[in-house]
């Protein structure tokens, strides 16, 4: 607390004003509040809230500046979450909306806090045994699964976007984003779109698409049980094979040429590779996969798009101060980008 009184604040919260709306919005919450930015966002920031009681939410906001038009969209991912907490997917408690940018510059929301575990590389994973490491690796196939098995428009998400033309569409969505990002864009990064876009395969069904799902965007039990799907902010609709393709992406192997995130969990002994998930995923799913090549070819190229406007973010200052080395991002666009191609030369595309 500052001389005058005032709650101190900290980058992305206006602590007296925040409190102000916890104390309208949220019943049980006892001023003052404390905020922590937690580490680990790489777009919308995230906070702990702890009240005077020792009872702890969870707050996301937008980045400081610099947003894309349709990212960082509060409400939506809001509603997602909200949309599906009485269903089978496991996602944490919606709390409160605040569409009000006088409270904190720009809107957040608040869901419940839940204590477990996030692996987030490969230190973290190596505190649990292997065995933890297989289960939680069938798990993230099976809670996969179960997202995608959820009917949107019985659940209210059937408007949350176009059910048709996923790829294409996405494809669109993420060139411009990129584009938007970078003052140059590599001739890889332009082959992998022209190529990507030549050769989009037939759509296998709509579903709810988280559109990041990776290991740590997952909440573990201390057991390996997935326990909450986090950061859904750019879920949509479409093809669920996408969602598989990008968690392939993300699910390094060791001597890995392409590794998504330096010293990734995945790596690690005990976790599944790549054709046990796609089997415990089938299995789950009852879908037959195909064509995840391509697919694969997709998501290192979209991931090298989000990662672009990570690095021009960071680069603007607009991600707060979470230790992250910002320069680190520019190398992997490049890296990824060479997956890409790799993939679609796999894939015959």
């Amino acid at each position: 607390m500052t001389a005058d009184g005032q709650l101190d604040s900290i980058s992305g919260i206006h602590a007296d004003r925040v409190t102000a709306w916890f104390a309208a919005n949220v019943a049980e919450a006892t001023a003052p509040l404390t905020f922590e930015l937690i580490a680990g966002g790489r777009s919308n920031l995230t906070f702990s809230v702890t009240d005077s009681a020792r009872r702890r939410w969870v707050l996301r906001r937008p980045p400081l500046g610099h947003v894309l038009a349709t990212a960082h969209d509060m409400e939506r991912e809001h509603r997602i979450i909200s949309a599906l907490g009485p269903t089978e997917v496991p996602v944490p408690e919606a709390v409160g909306l605040c569409t009000d940018t006088a409270v904190n510059d720009a809107p957040f929301y608040v869901m419940s806090y839940m204590d477990g575990l996030v692996l987030r590389d490969a230190r973290e994973a190596a505190s649990v045994s292997p065995e933890v490491r297989q289960r939680a690796g069938l798990s993230i196939a099976s809670t996969l699964a179960t997202i995608h098995a959820v009917d949107p428009d019985a659940v209210g998400l059937g408007d949350l976007g176009r059910k048709e033309d996923y790829i294409a569409r996405q494809l669109k969505r993420w060139n411009g984003q990129y584009e938007k990002a970078t003052d140059s864009p590599t001739a890889e990064m332009t082959e992998a779109f022209d190529r990507l876009s030549g050769t989009i395969p037939p759509q296998q069904g709509a579903a709810i698409v988280h559109g990041d799902y990776r290991l740590d965007n997952c909440m573990l039990t201390r057991d390996g049980e997935v326990m909450a799907v986090l950061d859904w902010e750019i879920c949509t609709l479409g093809d669920p094979m996408a969602d598989l393709g990008l968690l392939m992406v993300y699910w390094t192997e060791a001597d890995d040429p392409f590794a998504a995130l330096p010293g990734s969990a995945t790596a690690l002994e005990g976790f599944p590779g790549r054709s046990e998930l796609i089997a415990a995923y089938e299995a789950a799913s009852g879908r037959h996969v195909a064509d995840l090549d391509y697919y694969q070819a997709f998501g290192y190229w979209k991931l090298a798009c989000i990662l672009q406007g990570v690095f021009a973010r960071y680069k603007a200052g607009a991600m707060g101060d979470d230790g992250a080395d910002a320069d680190a991002f520019g190398a992997v666009v490049s890296l990824l980008a060479q997956g890409a191609i790799s993939y679609l030369d796999r894939a015959g595309a």
